[in-house]
């Protein structure tokens, strides 16, 4: 069975949280012990992950990737691969941590080109120099 047989209804009309599409390591905690993962599909509210011992449809795991540990449920299980629904959504900024993606910085302040006198002399040394060889640089502020 997969996603799109899962209650009946079409998996992507009941997803309402963005995913990436990723391939990472991680690993499912179960009750007959730890099982490696490659996450391939991850949301803040669950994650799809392929592995060769399958949990069955219903049982509880513990989705491990990192630092994150999320407790979840095995919605679907196909060949190689489970569908998990987290118990509780995690932090955006987790999602942003596994995919590789950063919050975006504030782009770092520029100072003037020519910020002291010194520097202005250069300018009126490189209008000079622009002068003998035929460059007409435009007149600067400094």
């Amino acid at each position: 069975m997969g996603a799109e047989n899962f209650g009946n209804t079409s998996a992507a009309g009941k997803r309402s949280a963005k995913r990436a599409r990723v391939l990472l390591a991680a690993r499912l905690e179960t009750e007959t012990g730890e099982t490696e993962a490659r996450l391939r599909d991850l949301s803040q509210k669950g994650a799809l992950v392929e592995c060769v011992q399958v949990p069955p449809v219903g049982s509880e795991v513990v989705f491990v990737r990192g630092s994150t540990r999320v407790p979840a449920r095995v919605a679907w299980a196909g060949p190689d691969r489970v569908g998990l629904e987290f118990h509780h959504e995690i932090d955006e900024h987790e999602v942003f941590v596994h995919i590789g993606k950063r919050q975006p910085a504030k782009p770092a302040a520029r100072g003037p080109l020519f910020p002291n006198r010194a520097a202005a002399g250069a300018s009126r040394t490189a209008q000079a120099w622009g002068a003998t060889v035929g460059l007409n640089l435009p007149e600067s502020d400094g």
